[in-house]
């Protein structure tokens, strides 16, 4: 048992480390850009916008690739090679001075968090089918801690320098690198790889593939829909809370370790405690519907306090990610879980490149000055309108067969 708990771990710290590159620079980008540019907050929500999308871009276009070569070498090496250049990064990250040098480090970090679908590639070769939806909440509860350290570390350590948090999370890499090394197990057997093959290791290429299993395109419709609404939150809370609010990086940092606590709570004990009570689908369904009276609740807020009652409520609907993975995990093969994961990655990461500078530009023209309107709140309603259009999409799946798993290719 011990065995099977030590590889497991470090999969949840990989992946706590990899949410961590996200939520690190919340809470001093503001700070951190303006030091760099001498620009606005307004300014700087949208080079937080492009920075954020560059970020994304890479990790869009890497995932299925890396994805694809752990289905053919294995597990361990990929997810290894990774925290070795996380570690790098944050180095990098720590010393940047100019905004080129920010842009070229959220480049590499983007490459090296594409090993995502990795991790949840990994947890599906070591569990039953019937299991990997309470398992892949396991996953969510480690991005979730993730999301917690990061912005506590950057509101704290942003405090004494901006660059500070960056040096803390290089020190977390290496000292991963070094615990991966000695308790990770390969988790893909031989029999089992398959052969790379370039034209599914690619974002338009995996999908079409996984656009061939039964009901899949509709699933994909609902999932990227939804995260370029979820991914609302990250893009511009920063900047929203200050706007809106007056908040400083410390408070910014504080609400996003509550938020991710709050999520790690629902998505490692909630998640595995309803999901087989409600089932699947029915998560799914009603997560979506939470999701979108969120949203708009978030966007028409005018005090404070109200932001510390919505964070735990809104954190129950991150039951549909892993639902959502439960369902499309029964229809791949099982020589395609890498596959899966990665154009999963690749969906999340498109929505972390579009939902940025969507939201951002909302930001941006309805809280710059001479602006007919003042709303800070105006993302969080086109996230609403989003999440609504997943819920609809998803609504006309409802009572179709379930998706049968495809045969492992020969």
């Amino acid at each position: 048992m011990a065995t099977r708990r030590l590889p497991v771990l470090f999969i949840l710290i990989t992946v706590s480390l990899d949410a961590m590159g996200i939520g690190l620079i919340l809470p001093v980008m503001p700070d951190l850009i303006r030091e760099v540019r001498g620009a606005t907050l307004s300014d700087a929500a949208l080079w937080g916008g492009i920075l954020s999308a560059v970020y994304a871009v890479m990790q869009f276009g890497f995932s299925p690739t890396i994805g694809n070569l752990s289905d053919r070498f294995g597990r361990r090496p990929v997810l290894l090679v990774s925290m070795a250049v996380m570690a790098i990064d944050y180095v990098v990250m720590a010393v940047a001075g100019t905004i080129w040098l920010l842009l070229a480090g959220r480049v590499v970090a983007g490459i090296a968090a594409a090993t995502h679908s990795t991790a949840l590639a990994y947890m599906a070769d070591i569990t039953d089918r019937d299991r990997r939806a309470q398992n892949f909440g396991l996953i969510s509860a480690g991005f979730g801690i993730g999301f917690i350290l990061g912005p506590a570390i950057g509101g704290l350590l942003g405090g004494l320098d901006p660059r500070a948090p960056f040096v803390a999370a290089a020190c977390l890499a290496a000292a991963n690198f070094a615990f991966g090394w000695f308790v990770l197990p390969e988790s893909l057997p031989a029999e089992r790889r398959r052969a790379f093959d370039w034209r599914r290791a690619n974002p338009a290429g995996a999908l079409r593939q996984m656009g061939r299993l039964p009901g899949v395109k509709a699933l994909l419709a609902v999932m990227l829909a939804y995260q370029i609404a979820n991914f609302t939150y990250p893009a511009v809370w920063a900047y929203y809370t200050q706007g809106a609010f007056g908040w400083s990086a410390g408070t910014v940092g504080l609400s996003l370790a509550a938020y991710g606590v709050a999520m790690a709570v629902v998505q490692g004990g909630l998640i595995r405690a309803v999901l087989p009570r409600l089932g699947e689908h029915r998560a799914v369904l009603w997560g979506l519907v939470l999701n979108t009276v969120c949203l708009v609740l978030y966007g028409f807020a005018n005090q404070g306090w109200m932001i510390w009652v919505l964070i735990p409520v809104s954190a129950v609907g991150a039951i549909v990610a892993p639902a959502m993975q439960g369902v499309m995990s029964r229809a791949a093969g099982e020589d395609a879980q890498g596959e899966l994961q990665g154009v999963l990655s690749s969906i999340s990461a498109l929505s972390m490149i579009l939902s940025p500078l969507m939201m951002t530009q909302a930001f941006f023209w309805f809280t710059r000055e001479g602006g007919a309107v003042w709303l800070p709140g105006a993302p969080f309603l086109l996230g609403a309108v989003l999440m609504g259009g997943a819920l609809a999409i998803y609504a006309g799946t409802r009572g179709r067969p379930a998706p049968a798993p495809v045969p492992a290719a020969e």
